[in-house]
């Protein structure tokens, strides 16, 4: 056993023998699980199948406002259901190896999906010499794991992109798309863009929005004139765009899944936040700008699981699979100052924890995480405090009211990032890692492990 494991493995059985009678909590439905979900945390060894959750840009803040508007502030959430929770750093770095202490989507991802921190805007190259380094998704397909990237930005944003492709900049998503990476194109003897990487590397299952990007024209190589769609239909992709025909897709071929141009639409809508604050809003729990057909990020999440289960029955395999599912857009609706928006991603989000959490139950040598990659700018702060950005008072399902704030960059510019470590929390084998304060490259460490990735 590796000195950093005994280590880990230590530390973490002396705090599951201290804190026995405290660790069993409630969760969302009312039953205790923690003591046992602790336990098998610690012995559980090799993992079959991992779940990963991003919450992008989801924070204590964004989770604390989401907890407080949906479900009362002495409720609970299904992520707060996880027997096991600490923190991580997600700072990025710039191109000589010194921190940058606030990271993109693309350098964050890139630290768990690889182990290697980089600059920000990049996927999955290193800092200084944009050399490709190997991630989790490729280690698990070169090991007989199926695979599965799961979102509600665009396929080929920077969240989804670090598992199955390499790009010097983040803006390189489809073949129109590559003033930045010069040296990526196909006719430079590169990989191409972000889109055609995903599908090179016929990923088992690719769920999210940027139709716009497959619809692009590859400019060369033996694919060239063809989208990038007809080439996923030409690698044996099934090509699905709205709910029907992705719970129709069957098992034994890819799957993509393209369910909006762009980003996939918002479930909750509402009033902006404003200079000097709004008039007490409750959100719409609904987007008239959201096909009926769209699938929910549960659906999506659950599908892609029945497909990557079954791929492996047929194969015989003794491998599971690995699975992405990223809430994307509570990021995006904090950029925009939109409370109601951000709160109805992170409700989505949730509901896909759910679902990880009860294949999880049925399935113990599963390991299911869930975090985000940075933090954000939202803050709840006292009804009578008067901040100099933006701000909205929300009245929550108690009846009560809430004012949010976002002061990270001046109205009318997009709200930022912030420096801030976030949550991880996780139940199954090796789930005990994420105890205390770790880094966000630590994740990929735990992941490679408890799948014994090689």
């Amino acid at each position: 056993m590796r000195r950093s494991t005994r280590r880990h493995l230590t530390v973490a059985t002396a705090l599951v023998a201290a804190t026995t009678a405290a660790v069993a909590i409630t969760t969302a439905a009312g039953a205790t699980d923690g003591k046992e979900h602790a336990i098998h945390a610690i012995q559980g060894g090799k993992a079959k199948n991992v779940i990963l959750l991003i919450g992008d840009g989801m924070g204590d803040s964004e989770i604390t406002l989401a907890r407080d508007y949906t479900v009362g502030a002495a409720g609970r959430l299904n992520m707060d259901a996880f027997p096991l929770t600490g923190a991580y750093t997600t700072y990025a770095v710039h191109a000589d190896g010194t921190p940058d202490y606030v990271t993109d989507s693309a350098a964050s991802g890139t630290g768990w999906a690889t182990g290697v921190k980089t600059v920000n805007g990049r996927i999955s190259k290193t800092p200084g010499g944009d050399k490709p380094v190997r991630t989790l998704l490729e280690l698990a397909q070169r090991n007989g794991y199926a695979t599965g990237d799961v979102t509600t930005a665009e396929l080929t944003d920077a969240t989804p992109a670090v598992l199955a492709s390499h790009a010097t900049d983040r803006s390189c998503q489809g073949p129109a798309d590559m003033a930045k990476c010069p040296k990526d194109t196909i006719a430079a003897g590169g990989p191409g863009s972000i889109a055609e990487q995903e599908v090179d590397h016929k990923v088992d299952v690719l769920f999210g929005g940027g139709k716009q990007r497959f619809d692009q024209k590859i400019a060369d190589g033996r694919h060239k004139g063809l989208t990038v769609t007809e080439k996923a239909r030409k690698l044996g992709y099934q090509v699905v765009t709205d709910d029907a025909s992705m719970k129709a897709a069957k098992p034994g071929r890819p799957v993509l899944g393209l369910f909006a141009p762009g980003n996939v639409p918002t479930e909750w809508t509402g009033r902006t936040a404003a200079v000097g604050g709004t008039d007490p809003q409750r959100c719409v729990t609904s987007n008239s700008g959201r096909p009926s057909t769209t699938p929910t990020l549960a659906d999506s999440a659950a599908k892609a699981i029945q497909v990557l289960e079954a791929k492996q029955k047929a194969n015989r395999s003794q491998q599971g699979f690995f699975l992405q599912i990223e809430g994307a857009s509570i990021d995006k609706q904090d950029h925009s100052a939109d409370p109601c928006g951000q709160i109805g991603e992170t409700v989505a989000f949730d509901r896909a924890v759910k679902v990880a959490r009860d294949y999880a139950a049925k399935h113990p040598d599963t390991l299911v995480v869930t975090t985000a990659d940075h933090g954000h700018t939202s803050q709840i702060v006292p009804l009578e405090a008067t901040p100099p950005g933006l701000s909205s008072t929300l009245v929550t399902d108690e009846g009560q009211r809430l004012k949010v704030n976002y002061s990270t960059n001046t109205p009318g510019q997009s709200q930022e990032h912030t420096g801030t470590e976030v949550r991880i929390a996780a139940q199954g084998p090796l789930a005990y890692r994420v105890l205390g304060v770790t880094d966000q490259t630590d994740l990929f460490t735990t992941i490679r492990e408890a799948l014994r990735l090689r």
